[in-house]
């Protein structure tokens, strides 16, 4: 069901609770938290967070996480977890994310509709799936796309920047959101200082 502001703020303040420190990952972390950096000089940990009162159906962060870097390393996912080692994880937002936007999608076109999207050509995207229904066959959750043939209220997908266009084989519909992975060739410091939390309905 379509949650109320009130309704989601008592979800995510219970979250803020549980949610101790976040983590850095290169790719998609799925439902466990795979894909965490390790490693480099000094080493890579994750890092306390608190949070502030949810507002307006999100969650953020207080402050700035400093996260180092290991060398050859990509930022793409930030993770948040209940303890600095081990532990539960609850959950990640893609770097240099903005808000989920709500999309359908036909097979016959390979076309994504979301009414005024703001996403621009050679644009870096995610897909999630939502409730009640699922993203179209040829999309995978998590993997990153490339926006292609954008228009106000739609756009395509690619594996590449202005590559060809991705062959969706069944209708669908979730949320897309832009991400903006940073990769690092030596060693460097990653700054967390907005992370925004919240229920997609």
């Amino acid at each position: 069901m379509p949650y109320s502001f009130a309704g989601r703020h008592v979800m995510l303040n219970s979250l803020a609770a549980a949610a101790t420190h976040l983590s850095l990952h290169s790719a998609y972390p799925g439902d466990t938290g795979a894909n965490e950096l390790a490693g480099g000089a000094p080493a890579y940990t994750r890092q306390p967070v608190t949070w502030n009162a949810a507002a307006s159906g999100v969650l953020d962060n207080v402050g700035t996480q400093t996260f180092d870097i290991p060398p050859l390393s990509t930022v793409a996912f930030v993770g948040v977890w209940s303890a600095l080692a081990a532990g539960t994880f609850y959950g990640s937002a893609p770097v240099g994310s903005g808000i989920p936007v709500p999309f359908t999608a036909e097979d016959s076109t390979d076309i994504l509709t979301a009414d005024n999207h703001g996403f621009a050509d050679g644009q870096q995207v995610v897909v999630w799936d939502t409730q009640g229904a699922v993203i179209p066959t040829g999309l995978t959750q998590g993997d990153v796309y490339f926006v292609v043939s954008a228009t106000g209220d739609t756009l395509k997908l690619s594996l590449t920047s202005g590559g060809a266009v991705i062959n969706l084989t069944s209708d669908g519909a979730g949320f897309i959101q832009r991400i903006q992975p940073e990769v690092f060739g030596g060693q460097g410091t990653f700054d967390v200082a907005d992370i925004d939390l919240d229920l997609l309905n």
